[in-house]
């Protein structure tokens, strides 16, 4: 191997553990300070929303503020953290959660992870962000 080729992979390495520690860095920032001022208004707003959930080993009641979507017969959810936040584990296990948003409440079932990382079913601006900051998942809830 050239030694150039082992700069690109060094190189590349780094980026990929840059880009995994900035993203627990901002969820540990996002759990603690930003979700609590933003679960105040997340649920009357167009494109956000609160969804209440289940722990699974706990019992506990959350509320999570999430970027949320309507598509034909319910909604779809970006997963900016990953399909293995505690909140997505959480809705799978219990197979629903409710969601308030734009001031409205649901009652969802039926969740699934889908993988796209064209994230083609978001708007055009939610698109870019979503794949500046490498999100390819996202949720699909039914309405019941």
């Amino acid at each position: 191997m050239s030694a150039g080729a082992i700069i690109i992979i060094a190189i590349a390495a780094s980026g990929v553990l840059m880009m995994r520690f900035r993203k627990r860095w901002l969820a540990k920032i996002n759990i603690a300070f930003t979700n609590r001022i933003t679960r105040l208004f997340a649920g009357w707003l167009l494109g956000f929303g609160v969804l209440t959930h289940v722990g699974r080993k706990s019992g506990k009641v959350y509320r999570t503020p999430i970027n949320v979507f309507r598509v034909p017969n319910g909604f779809i959810i970006a997963l900016t953290y990953s399909s293995q936040s505690e909140w997505v584990k959480n809705v799978l296990t219990a197979g629903g959660c409710e969601l308030k948003t734009v001031g409205k409440n649901y009652r969802l079932s039926s969740p699934k992870v889908v993988r796209d990382p064209s994230q083609r079913r978001f708007p055009f601006p939610v698109r870019l962000v979503l794949m500046i900051v490498g999100a390819n998942e996202y949720m699909e809830l039914s309405k019941i």
